[in-house]
């Protein structure tokens, strides 16, 4: 496999690398604490993961991290789960956060863009001066070091004030985006028991106001551990009765007070997607995130004070937090809310010309929807400030990283195309962005600095140019601290702990090149296995969907009760496209040419619609879980799923073939 793509299709040019800040940090980091000078990349990582507390503190340092009151030693107990970074640490995740504010008090700190496209800033002096008001108002509410603080917002400045001002006063930050039900909201946020909720009246999208005061009404009746609702009138209703006004608590001139916390204090709570079930709440702690961030942030992904970074996401997903620690690095943060394709295909390419963005985030089906729709994103915009794409949500396509390229360089750009894999659970990645090595089609650059990330057999065996887990094998400074409500710890434990005792399995198959790269070829347990041979259904996805036809697909591979196994690929067909004899067989020949006879499936059925969780990813196991005869409500947790319509149909299939 790893001679599959060994002519790169991007090299960073020796200026570029020159430049990057992971070369001058591995300079630094030779000077001061006996990192390799030379080898580049792969030599700083190999060091950064034989010597984790030296690249740990190296990396502390480097960016100048404030402890008011220093650490014993940088990691104590070593184990996983439970390893203990930086005790006897404090400090405040949102000190660091608008640290610019000092020197750079009247440039943008936020961007924020609405469906007009027209990007209005807010400085850093202005959002230190609402996020110290809102902090003191938050205080006199009674909120003390530990209280649960959730957001039902949209992606606006109000949400970035609220998260910090939560994260000033110690209080431990939660957030669900406005357009999940009221019973989605409720599986997430009753489990925190928050004692204050941020909410809109509403929000915009696809050009249209979606109102949710009945939402938000009965989240104040379900929620009783509420002592306040403060109402931000997105689209310009009076505050409801018993609410506190945004603008009142956000209006004083007053100069943030940080509680200062131990570095494994609770930051915020993230969930998972829970289509199985209640989605796990995942407690990351301020200082691992302010760690882990400034390391991704500030070195892989190269950001800076003239920067802008914009990522397209909402507030119900992992990467609208990584977003906001943009701010960590003194970045200006581009905040897009509304819908990613109007009022055509290509807005999200306007945002990023509008906003002057120089590293653009979005997803990999974004990426393929433009193709496929001949967008011509460098053509049709000005991105010459544009120096990275960056995908994540699911893997690239090698057609996706191709067309990203050609559509670059022929406007003379010359585009690094960085495609990311990680996870909420640890609000990161483990492999993806170097800015100082080459792109290969279809491959993440590497793994990332301190994570050593592996392929391994089920024996627990390393392998090299075959697929394997993708495991970790030793601590990052994000990943959980614990769920919220697992005393014992063993739902956290049974998550990443129970295939391979004190390793993190993540639950994605992945190839490590011997040329250092990864490959991700999709979840591990909704492995397709025909004869004991393992297939990632992003394979199936990436020679499917380049079908002019085919919009959508999804693949299920079941194992049946009597020993058989049927492998069906669900298709949505585009508008006007028809499932007959010549396109079956071109779908099958493709599969067959391009991947192998092995990789054909035993029927193609067309469906309504592919389903997806919340954040957009594609739904397997649960359908696996239908065409096995599971009834809906045990097979899916129905408020983590789109559009539950579709998943009657898989039922209602399942029930046929029964």
């Amino acid at each position: 496999m790893s001679s599959a793509n060994p002519q790169p299709l991007w090299q960073p040019d020796p200026q570029r690398i020159a430049q990057a800040r992971i070369t001058r940090f591995q300079s630094w980091a030779a000077e001061h604490h006996q990192a390799p000078a030379d080898g580049g990349y792969p030599a700083l990582h190999r060091w950064s993961v034989d010597h984790l507390d030296t690249f740990w503190k190296a990396v502390a340092e480097y960016f100048d991290v404030r402890f008011s009151t220093p650490y014993a030693r940088v990691l104590g107990d070593r184990a996983m789960p439970g390893a203990e970074w930086f005790p006897g640490a404090m400090l405040n995740y949102a000190e660091h956060a608008l640290r610019a504010a000092a020197t750079r008090a009247d440039e943008p700190a936020l961007l924020y863009v609405d469906e007009t496209h027209e990007p209005r800033p807010v400085s850093w002096a202005e959002l230190r001066r609402q996020v110290g008001s809102l902090a003191a108002e938050l205080r006199a509410l009674g909120v003390r070091p530990g209280d649960r603080v959730s957001g039902y917002l949209p992606n606006v400045p109000q949400a970035v004030v609220a998260l910090l001002a939560s994260a000033a006063v110690g209080a431990v930050w939660t957030s669900c985006a406005p357009d999940f039900g009221a019973r989605s909201v409720l599986d997430r946020f009753q489990q925190v028991e928050p004692v204050v909720l941020f909410t809109v009246d509403g929000y915009r999208y696809g050009g249209k106001e979606h109102d949710r005061g009945e939402i938000v009404a009965e989240l104040r009746r379900e929620l009783p551990t509420l002592r306040a609702v403060v109402h931000i009138p997105l689209l310009g209703t009076p505050a409801p009765e018993d609410t506190l006004e945004w603008s009142a608590l956000t209006a004083a001139d007053t100069e943030p007070e940080f509680e200062q916390v131990p570095f494994d204090h609770p930051l915020w709570v993230l969930y998972s997607s829970g289509t199985t079930g209640l989605p796990k709440a995942i407690v990351q702690s301020q200082g691992g995130i302010l760690v882990e961030h400034l390391k991704q942030l500030g070195l892989h992904c190269d950001l800076g004070p003239e920067d802008r970074f914009f990522w397209y996401t909402s507030t119900g997903w992992m990467m609208w937090n990584f977003l906001v620690s943009g701010l960590l690095t003194g970045t200006t943060i581009v905040l897009y809310d509304g819908s990613p394709g109007y009022p055509d295909t290509g807005a999200q390419w306007r945002v990023a010309e509008r906003t002057g963005a120089t590293l653009y985030g979005t997803s990999a089906a974004y990426v393929m929807a433009c193709r496929k729709a001949g967008v011509h994103p460098a053509r049709d915009h000005d991105l010459s400030r544009v120096k990275c794409v960056a995908t994540t949500g699911s893997p690239l396509p090698p057609d996706g990283f191709r067309w990203l390229h050609d559509e670059f360089a022929a406007s003379g750009a010359d585009l690094w195309i960085a495609s990311v894999s990680g996870g909420t659970d640890v609000c990161s990645c483990f492999a993806g962005a170097v800015p100082t090595l080459p792109v290969h089609t279809g491959e993440l650059q590497a793994p990332g600095l301190g994570t050593d990330l592996q392929a391994w057999d089920p024996a627990g065996h390393p392998v090299i140019d075959e697929v394997g887990e993708l495991v970790v094998t030793n601590p990052m400074p994000s990943m959980p601290i614990r769920f919220w409500n697992d005393p014992d710890g063993s739902r956290y434990h049974e998550s990443y702990f129970d295939t391979y005792p004190g390793v993190w399995r993540h639950g994605d198959w992945i190839t490590v090149t011997s040329r250092g790269t990864v490959i991700i070829h999709g979840r591990s347990d909704s492995t397709l296995n025909r004869q004991g041979v393992r297939m990632g259904s992003a394979d199936i996805y990436e020679v499917v969907e380049r079908l002019p036809e085919i919009k959508e697909s999804l693949v299920i591979g079941v194992e049946q009760p009597d020993g058989g196994y049927w492998m069906p690929l669900f298709v949505h067909l585009a508008p006007g496209a028809v499932l007959d004899e010549a396109l079956l067989s071109r779908i099958k020949q493709a599969i067959r040419e391009q991947l192998s006879p092995r990789h054909v499936p035993d029927e193609v059925i067309e469906v309504p619609g592919v389903p997806h969780t919340l954040t957009g990813k594609r739904i397997e196991v649960p359908v696996k879980r239908l065409l096995q005869g599971a009834p809906l409500e045990k097979a899916v947790n129905p408020g983590s799923i789109d559009n539950l319509d579709l998943l009657t149909y898989f039922e209602d299939l399942a029930r046929k073939r029964a």
